[in-house]
């Protein structure tokens, strides 16, 4: 019976990861797709090539952390493990029939802390060491605090409203806060503590990061024939889209290559963490095989719903994007990919105008389908593990 869970959930991971491409293509090929710089078949066939790329280029820190960063190893059984996957590929799946884009990460993330406190109550969870989140969370106050005083001097020199610049200022302060405590090692922002705060940090460092670009390319090419400029924008704009994908491949894939070697150490296959190259390999397959075949329900919300995208939009969030998930999975850090793009693509539309060029009711769909996620697929997980542990 052990060894028939551990099958299932080694296939339920394959899966796991088949409908992770399926709901995060949208991420890679959105806004090409959207401003005709593919078609959407060239589009999907290059975003599942280059996720499969990605986890070739990267560590596997983040598979690690998947595995081992969440629930307390010695709770680690392939039954909480099988729990785990079957509440996040639920909800994952569910989410790509509706056409809405959540985390498959955090739904992952949701299902280990769902089946972690059904089978070990909240002991099973490694929760962040005392005063981490309480260090954390003075140097982000200090960030914000001091990004906001620096925008209200300026305004103040400008004799503009500062008023208007100081809560916008005071979240891009903790929003590039976190990434710097995190690249110069000043504070553990590990585990569960990381998820947390990267719910917040991933879509505002991808919204302010292709809001800036996208105004730095306005104001330079302001004097430019429009459809000349469009036409030059395209083939930077699928060079972004393919970085974008590495990153997102590099990121996401791991996810199931965490969950398969945690498996294969419950079993006694393994005596040690550490990700096998047919993991590896066959991880990366199953995101791209997502991505090929597309949800293009998600794609049709990413692309068209959000806000109108041109060429030079659709680089700066592409180009956005991807640099957030690549410096973050340099780092180890499992941020959401689509969390990251949304808040990109939404910066790449906020760059023509805050109110009138975003449709900031989808955004609240979006954002709404995000805050639900961990807690939906941790309630899934957790009942499915009481059944496994009740029957098998």
């Amino acid at each position: 019976m052990e060894f028939l869970i551990i099958v299932a959930g080694i296939i339920l991971a394959y899966l796991f990861n088949f409908v992770n491409g399926l709901n995060d293509a949208a991420n890679s090929i959105a806004t090409i797709v959207a401003t005709k710089a593919l078609s959407p078949l060239k589009a999907v066939l290059m975003a599942a090539f280059f996720n499969l790329v990605g986890p070739l280029v990267f560590t596997t820190a983040i598979a690690a952390m998947i595995g081992k960063g969440i629930v307390d190893p010695s709770f680690m059984t392939s039954q909480l493990l099988l729990g785990a996957m079957s509440g996040a590929v639920i909800w994952v799946f569910s989410a790509s029939y509706f056409g809405i884009p959540v985390s498959s990460s955090h739904a992952l993330i949701g299902g280990l802390l769902g089946a972690g406190i059904a089978s070990g109550g909240l002991g099973a969870i490694l929760w962040p060491a005392s005063g981490t989140a309480e260090a954390l969370l003075f140097y982000m106050l200090l960030g914000g605090t001091f990004f906001a005083f620096l925008f209200s001097a300026v305004c103040m020199y400008k004799k503009e409203n500062w008023r208007l610049y100081l809560i916008p200022a005071f979240l891009a302060g903790i929003t590039f806060t976190v990434p710097l405590l995190i690249i110069f090692d000043v504070v553990q922002v590990k585990g569960i503590l990381a998820v947390v705060v990267f719910i917040i940090v991933s879509p505002m460092l991808g919204l302010i990061s292709a809001l800036l670009l996208g105004l730095i390319i306005m104001r330079l090419f302001q004097k430019s024939n429009p459809g000349k400029l469009n036409q030059a924008f395209k083939p930077l704009q699928i060079f972004a889209g393919a970085l974008q994908a590495v990153g997102h491949g590099a990121n996401d894939a791991q996810n199931a290559m965490g969950m398969i070697t945690a498996m294969l150490l419950a079993g006694g296959f393994m005596t040690e963490f550490e990700v096998p190259f047919w993991v590896i390999i066959s991880s990366c397959l199953m995101i791209s095989l997502g991505t090929l075949l597309g949800g293009w329900r998600v794609v049709e919300k990413m692309a068209n719903r959000i806000t109108k995208i041109r060429p030079y939009q659709g680089f700066a969030a592409s180009a956005a994007g991807g640099a957030v998930l690549s410096l973050m999975t340099s780092f180890g850090v499992p941020v959401s990919t689509t969390h990251a793009m949304s808040g990109a693509i939404m910066g790449a539309g906020a760059s023509r105008g805050y109110s009138s060029a975003v449709k900031w009711g989808i955004v609240r769909e979006i954002v709404a389908a995000w805050i639900l996620t961990i807690p939906a697929a941790a309630f899934v997980s957790g009942m499915v593990y009481l059944v496994i542990a009740t029957y098998m």
